[in-house]
């Protein structure tokens, strides 16, 4: 079992790159509209703290959103991919 090599079908294939797309383009967007609104000068409410501003992706809750997706969705395809059988 563990010496299979299971390929992959053409469905699942074409769906795997949809969704790489589509996880490309969003993170793409997000950071230029994060790039953006950082250089944008508007009045704040309140001020940013030191570290959420040294470090703006790693402390956006939208990048660390994708992150986790990215990840759980690959640790699926590798799960299922191991786990079924054509």
């Amino acid at each position: 079992m563990l010496g299979e090599v299971i390929e992959m079908g053409s469905f699942d294939f074409i769906l795997l790159i949809v969704a790489l797309l589509i996880l490309a383009g969003g993170m793409i967007y997000t950071y230029k509209v994060g790039r953006q609104s950082s250089t944008q000068s508007a009045n704040q409410d309140s001020s940013i703290d030191e570290k959420v501003q040294d470090h703006y992706v790693l402390r956006n809750p939208v990048f660390l959103t994708y992150l986790i997706a990215a990840v759980l969705v690959l640790s699926y395809i590798v799960y299922a991919g191991l786990n079924s059988n054509w």
